[in-house]
C-alpha cells in the first residue's frame, strides 16, 4: 500500500469516528434548558389553576408576614414559642416564594422550561428550606416539651441564647445539607431527555434523568436525609410522645385541655407536614401513584404554608390579641387622623 492510499484509509477512519465523537460530546453538554411538566396537559384549566395558585401565593405571603409583623411589633409575643413561630412564618413565605412564581408564570405564559441554572437553585432553595423547617418544627416541639413536661426549669433552659443558637442551628444545619447535595450531583451529565414530571424541580425525578452514574449520589441523598433530617423528625416525634404522656397523668380535665391547647396548633402542622412528606416518599414508585404524589406534594409545599397562619391565629389566644389590638391601633389612628383634619378645616 503506497503512502496516498494509507492516507486515504486514515482520513476515511477519521471522518467515520468524528462525528460519533461530535455527536456523543454534543448531547452530553447541550441540555441547557429542563421542561416542568407540572400537571400535564390542563390548557382548559389553565386560568382557574393560574387564579387559584395566585390566591393562594397571596393569602400565604400576607398572612405569614403577617404573623412575624405581630411577633416582631408586640411585646407579649417576645417568648421563646412566638421567637420560632416568627422564625417558621418567614420560612414559609421563602419556602412558597421558591417555585410559586415560576409555577404561576408557566400557567399564565405556557412556558413550561427552566434553565438549568435555575433548576439547580431552585432545588438548593427548596431542600435548604425544607430541612431548615424539619429543625425549626423540632425546636418548637421540644420548647412544648420543656413548657409541659418541665415547666419549673422552662426559663432556666428556653433563655435568649439558646432560642438564638437553636434558630441558628437549623438555618445553617438546612443550607448545609443541601449544599453538600448539590455539590455531589453537580458533576452530573444529562444528555437523555430534559422532561422533569414535576412542577418544582425535585432532587429524585432530575436525578433519573442524568445519563451518569447515579448509584453514589441516590446513596449520599439517603445518608444525607438520615443525618440531617431523621434526628429532628425523632426529636419531635419523642417530644410528642412525653407531652401526651404527661398530658394523660394530669388529674383534671380542665387542666388537661388547658396543656393540649398550648401544643395543638404546632401538633396540627407538624402531622400535616411530616404525614404528607411520607405519604409522597412511601407510595410504590408506579405510573398509577404518579398524579397522586403530586397531589399530596401540594399538601406540604402549598398547603401547609397557606393554612399555618390560619392554624395559630384561630387558635392561639395571644395571637388573636395582639391582631385586635393592631387592628384598633391602625383605627384610633385613622379616627385621630380625620380629627386632626376636621380641626385643621
Amino acid at each position: 500500500m503506497n503512502k496516498s492510499s494509507l492516507l486515504q484509509a486514515w482520513a476515511v477512519l477519521w471522518l467515520q469516528t468524528k462525528p460519533m465523537k461530535d455527536t456523543e460530546w454534543r448531547n452530553q453538554t447541550t441540555i441547557t434548558e429542563f421542561i416542568l411538566l407540572g400537571f400535564g396537559d390542563l390548557s382548559d384549566l389553565q386560568i382557574l389553576l393560574f387564579l387559584m395558585f395566585l390566591v393562594i401565593y397571596m393569602a400565604t405571603v400576607v398572612g405569614n408576614t403577617l404573623i412575624v409583623v405581630l411577633v416582631v411589633t408586640d411585646q407579649h409575643l417576645h417568648t421563646p414559642m412566638y421567637f420560632f413561630l416568627g422564625n417558621l412564618s418567614y420560612l414559609e413565605t421563602c419556602y412558597t416564594s421558591t417555585f410559586l412564581p415560576r409555577l404561576l408564570a408557566s400557567l399564565l405564559t405556557g412556558d413550561r422550561t427552566i434553565s438549568f441554572s435555575g433548576c439547580f437553585t431552585q432545588l438548593y432553595f427548596f431542600g435548604s428550606l425544607a430541612a431548615t423547617e424539619c429543625y425549626l418544627l423540632a425546636a418548637m416541639s421540644y420548647d412544648r416539651y420543656l413548657a409541659i413536661c418541665k415547666p419549673l426549669h422552662y426559663s432556666t433552659f428556653m433563655n435568649t441564647r439558646f432560642c438564638l443558637q437553636l434558630a441558628a442551628g437549623s438555618w445553617l444545619n438546612g443550607c448545609l445539607a443541601t449544599t453538600i447535595f448539590i455539590l455531589f450531583m453537580s458533576p452530573l451529565i444529562f444528555c437523555g431527555p430534559n422532561e422533569i414530571d414535576h412542577f418544582y424541580c425535585d432532587a429524585i425525578p432530575l436525578i433519573k434523568l442524568s445519563c451518569s452514574d447515579t448509584h453514589l449520589i441516590i446513596l449520599m441523598d439517603f445518608m444525607l436525609a438520615c443525618v440531617f433530617t431523621l434526628p429532628p423528625f425523632l426529636l419531635t416525634l419523642t417530644s410528642y410522645v412525653c407531652i401526651i404522656v404527661t398530658i394523660l397523668k394530669i388529674p383534671s380535665t380542665t387542666g388537661m385541655k388547658k396543656a393540649f391547647s398550648t401544643c395543638s396548633s404546632h401538633l396540627i402542622v407538624v402531622t400535616m407536614f411530616y404525614g404528607t412528606i411520607m405519604i409522597v416518599y412511601m407510595l410504590p414508585k408506579r405510573d398509577k401513584f404518579r398524579d397522586l404524589k403530586k397531589v399530596f406534594s401540594l399538601c406540604y409545599t402549598v398547603l401547609t404554608p397557606l393554612v399555618n397562619p390560619l392554624i395559630y391565629s384561630l387558635r392561639n389566644r395571644e395571637v388573636k390579641e395582639a391582631l385586635c389590638k393592631a387592628v384598633s391601633k391602625c383605627g384610633f389612628h385613622k379616627n385621630m387622623q380625620r380629627l386632626r383634619d376636621n380641626n385643621l378645616a
